[in-house]
């Protein structure tokens, strides 16, 4: 079945064009009619202040229906707050439940997909609504990408489970370890403060996303897309043929990001302001992760011929592994640049002598947390406890990971396989060895 979107006329080694990068303007949202949702890469990040939930276009170039929800960040007021004149014990209790209220709306997040199980499109229940409605985390937009697509939902939960995962995988010997804190929130207050961490967290669930809606149309799971449709790569020798079925990333970066931005896209904020800065911060991190898979895509190829000859190739475009993504963006974690929100509604270099990020680059606004203590505040979690190697002096030692509190050493007992045998036909069997071994934990 063809998709109903098309993927950019561009070669297989070719980045998607530069957008505008973290200068980007963002104007005040109004809901006026945009173009199509699906833009080839770059555009989307100069329209992203100027575009409401109104007049968006889904997929298939179907316009949505004009949301009543106003396209505000939950909490906030949209103007200066009214000083209060004698409020009775009763109007006073009754604004205090509601401000409850919103503390977990406010607190969740798409991200919660990778920690409830979305159900299979087969589980559904004909014309039944809920499905979407009850998924914790999305925004007006992201549910009604949901209602219309809703066997996406399931892929778009594996896609931020393995940015999750990836996530921890980078920062397993740092101060901070990407540790989820709960359901709802993910990573919990951590990701208010607009760190490098929380930039590094943005980009790498978004190129989760992609890389498990690619795989999903290859595998045909998806009815709207399915193998990939890039043209022919110029550098392949002509006797090698064009053809397999290829991950199909021209639609997985489309849709991811349709999806993921519009969170920040249905955000209205002062021209200016440090929320209107954040907003265009977690728009940049998006697309430097989308960006990674999209790049790193190359061209796979398996040999036919007889007893192996190799005589004749079949290539086609397949993902790079995701760990390979995950190191990419780490590189640009370390190398990620300080912006500043400007009056006009842009960001810039904090430190003008830097060379200005690109749209692959990682950019912060806020200085990290301090991770060695923990902080209900900021969300850190602290050191204390965190296994650390006594001998190594990098971040993993326990000189700077107990942040020179010190440690406390104890014996464990490790089991694990040794002296395994291969036995015909066709098992391995192995013995099993235990060793005892000193840890070090941070005090």
């Amino acid at each position: 079945m063809k998709s109903p979107v098309r993927g950019p006329k561009q070669g297989l080694h070719r980045a998607p064009p530069a957008g505008q990068g973290p200068q980007t303007a963002s104007r005040r949202a109004r809901p006026t009619r945009r173009s199509r949702a699906l833009e080839e890469p770059g555009r989307a990040e100069r329209r992203a202040g100027a575009r409401g939930p109104a007049g968006r276009r889904d997929m298939q170039g179907a316009p949505f229906q004009k949301s009543t929800t106003p396209g505000v960040f939950p909490g906030h007021w949209g103007g200066p707050r009214p000083r209060p004149t004698m409020p009775s014990l009763l109007l006073l209790a009754a604004a205090l439940l509601s401000s409850w209220a919103q503390l977990p709306a406010e607190a969740s997040s798409w991200w919660s997909l990778a920690m409830n199980p979305v159900q299979r499109p087969e589980m559904f229940i004909i014309g039944a609504q809920p499905v979407c409605s009850q998924l914790p985390g999305l925004s007006p937009g992201q549910r009604k990408l949901c209602q219309l697509y809703q066997e996406h939902m399931a892929y778009i939960g594996e896609g931020a489970k393995t940015g999750i995962k990836e996530c921890q995988y980078q920062f397993r010997q740092r101060r901070w370890n990407c540790s989820t804190v709960d359901n709802a929130s993910v990573f919990g207050r951590v990701m208010q403060i607009g760190s490098r961490e929380t930039a590094f967290t943005y980009a790498v669930s978004a190129a989760g996303v992609v890389n498990a809606i690619s795989r999903a149309c290859r595998e045909g799971e998806l009815s709207t897309c399915g193998c990939s449709r890039t043209a022919r790569p110029k550098d392949l020798p002509r006797d090698w043929l064009w053809g397999g079925c290829g991950d199909n990333v021209e639609y997985g970066y489309r849709f991811a990001k349709e999806f993921v931005d519009a969170r920040e896209r249905e955000k209205n904020f002062a021209k200016g302001s440090e929320e209107q800065g954040r907003v265009l911060m977690n728009l940049q991190n998006n697309e430097a992760g989308r960006r990674a898979v999209y790049k790193m895509a190359d061209v796979a190829c398996k040999c036919h011929g007889v007893s192996g000859s190799c005589s004749l190739k079949t290539c086609w475009l397949q993902l790079a592994e995701f760990r390979k993504v995950g190191d990419q963006l780490k590189e640009k974690y370390d190398s990620a640049a300080a912006m500043r929100i400007t009056r006009k509604g842009k960001l810039e270099l904090v430190n003008s002598r830097f060379n200005q990020p690109t749209a692959e680059d990682l950019v912060y606004v806020d200085p990290s947390p301090d991770y060695c203590l923990r902080n209900e505040t900021t969300g850190s979690l602290g050191t204390q406890g965190r296994l650390c190697n006594k001998t190594s002096e990098g971040m993993d030692g326990c000189e700077l990971m107990c942040c020179g509190r010190g440690y406390d050493q104890f014996k464990s007992v490790q089991t694990e396989r040794c002296h395994c045998k291969f036995h015909w036909c066709c098992y391995v069997k192995c013995k099993k060895c235990t060793e005892v071994v000193d840890q070090y934990v941070c005090k």
